[in-house]
């Protein structure tokens, strides 16, 4: 089955801002999406829109899987922590060595072929603005892809030797470049 069969949404698109690491070739974490910042379809995610999801999700016993580029015969590695913050939603996890898969997306990552997170969700509550973006207030987030094109510009994975620090540079200068581009709308 395809992720639409499932009535999920999927965010693809590129950029060049880094803000999450990967470490030791196989520990991932930084934000898979940031609150407040359009991606390339005009959605917009509201602070808060992972919680509920995420809180009945726990409840269950589920997890929120890693593919490799959105394909659920794909798994490549374990979230270990998934929580949102004041900028968005955080991710931690592990690539599994033992997974080809998952060995072929560390050697990409290192090589910077690959650099993209990307959500894969279903929406339960949504509301359009006045410039017409959709602003996605309560999200029932299934999985974290790494992929070739994210949605969002910032949900980015670091090749192996930058540091997080250098990251966050990015992160700001990505958000400095998107508040630019909002104000001049």
């Amino acid at each position: 089955m395809k992720a639409e069969d499932y009535g999920l949404e999927l965010k693809f698109c590129a950029s060049d801002t880094q803000p999450v690491q990967v470490r030791d070739g196989s520990v991932i974490e930084g934000y898979a999406s940031l609150f407040g910042l359009p991606d390339q379809g005009g959605d917009i995610v509201c602070k808060g829109a992972y919680a509920k999801g995420l809180e009945r999700l726990k409840a269950r016993g589920g997890s929120v899987k890693m593919l490799w580029q959105h394909d659920p015969a794909e798994p490549i590695g374990i979230w270990d922590e998934i929580r949102e913050d004041a900028r968005g939603l955080w991710v931690k996890g592990r690539l599994l060595p033992d997974v080809a898969r998952a060995r072929e997306a560390a050697a990409l990552i290192a090589a910077g072929a690959i650099d993209g997170l990307s959500i894969g969700y279903r929406t339960v509550a949504a509301e359009k603005d006045a410039k017409g973006q959709r602003l996605l207030a309560e999200l029932e987030l299934w999985e974290v892809s790494l992929v070739t094109f994210p949605m969002l510009r910032e949900a980015r994975v670091a090749s192996k030797g930058e540091s997080l620090e250098g990251s966050l540079r990015d992160l700001a200068e990505a958000l400095r470049e998107a508040a630019a581009e909002l104000a001049d709308r």
